[in-house]
Parts: structure tokens; sequence; C-alpha cells
């Protein structure tokens, strides 16, 4: 009778990626793609600490981010510092989102929403 109170799933489950084993293999299959958080053209490497796997929509809506809106910012000496912090759910190794900040002197934040 009351089914419309239960919340839906709009997208995505990646709760059972709990280990870097099975990331890795959601990888190899192209479930998830590599993402950097410090972006190459911003000097980031793909170091382990420097990188998370997500959908490669994520991965694209993140350089979108990056390459069109930060890079430029930084260019005309709008911002100097810049940060991209994953979060996640229970144990799983797929952010649920990440959160671009750029900041100093000018400042802008974006979010990704993964899951």
């Amino acid at each position: 009778m009351f089914n419309w109170l239960k919340s839906k799933t709009n997208g995505p489950d990646f709760s059972h990626v709990d280990s870097r084993n099975k990331v890795e293999t959601a990888a190899r299959e192209g479930t998830l793609v590599p993402m950097l958080l410090l972006p190459g053209a911003l000097g980031g490497t793909p170091d382990e600490p420097n990188l998370v796997f997500v959908p490669a929509w994520a991965a694209e809506q993140k350089e979108h981010i990056d390459v069109g809106t930060v890079l430029p910012l930084a260019q005309e000496g709008k911002i100097t510092k810049y940060s991209a912090e994953p979060a996640y759910k229970g144990k799983s190794f797929v952010p649920s989102a990440v959160t671009i900040r750029a900041h100093t002197p000018a400042d802008f934040t974006a979010t990704i929403n993964i899951w």
C-alpha cells in the first residue's frame, strides 16, 4: 500500500566493489575507468593516492570541469589552489562523489555525484 514511500534507486550501485581487486576487475571489464584526482594538466600523476576508478561518464565530466573551467581560471591567475576530494559509501572503492574546489583568490566548487 505504501510502496511510494520507499526510496528508489536511480543509477548504479557500486557497494559490492569493496576491494582493490574488484575495482581493477571492473576496470578490465570496462565498467570503470581510472581517473586522476589532480589532473595531468595541473601536474597530477597516476600514482595510487591520486588515482580512483569511476564510470566513464564521471571521468569525462571531471575532465570537462578541469579543462573547461579550472585550467582557464588558473591561466588567468584567478585561482592558485586546487583539490578534488572523493567521498565514499561504506567499504566501496568507487567514490560516491568527487568535489572539486579551485580557489584563492577566486572560488569555484563543483560536485560530481556518481552513485
